[in-house]
């Protein structure tokens, strides 16, 4: 769990910098060995649950990336806005958020009843508070890095 957090301070960056699709890419890959690194250390599956487990695992980093980029997006489209947003674009940037949260929970919420069919409620449970640790160690760095909405 350590390197993740090393590792979500460079994914901050990468997003408050605007670097390269490339360099993007190659923060989200190493970023993914790493949680996938942690939910191995953190999961107990006996032989039976192994594979179903990692097969529903990897169909959740698919999702999760296509919800995550949406994220992504909204955080650069608001740099880009930052110096002079508008009333209009502020609450088009709080209701993109908004909708994001809610589809990240919606997956969430998918994949902790997916999990429950192949693993223990307590195991799918444990999945669901990695990944909730995870989420907020980047959450974290980005308040960090991201400014509150400049007023005039």
């Amino acid at each position: 769990m350590k390197k993740l957090f090393i590792l979500t301070a460079i994914l901050s960056s990468y997003i408050n910098y605007a670097q390269t699709n490339d360099y993007v890419e190659l923060t989200r890959s190493i970023l993914d060995v790493e949680t996938k690194e942690a939910i191995t250390e953190v999961m107990t599956l006996n032989e039976t649950q192994s594979a179903p487990f990692w097969e529903v695992y990897n169909q959740y980093e698919t999702e999760n990336h296509s919800v995550k980029n949406k994220r992504i997006a909204l955080i650069k489209d608001y740099a880009k806005n930052y110096e002079s947003i508008s009333n209009e674009k502020a609450d088009e940037l709080v209701n993109d958020l908004l909708a994001f949260k809610a589809e990240d929970l919606k997956l969430k919420k998918k994949y902790y009843k997916k999990m429950k069919k192949i693993i223990p409620a307590t195991e799918a449970a444990k999945f669901l508070q990695a990944i909730n640790k995870i989420d907020d160690l980047i959450n974290a760095e980005l308040a960090l890095d991201v400014p509150l909405v400049e007023t005039k």
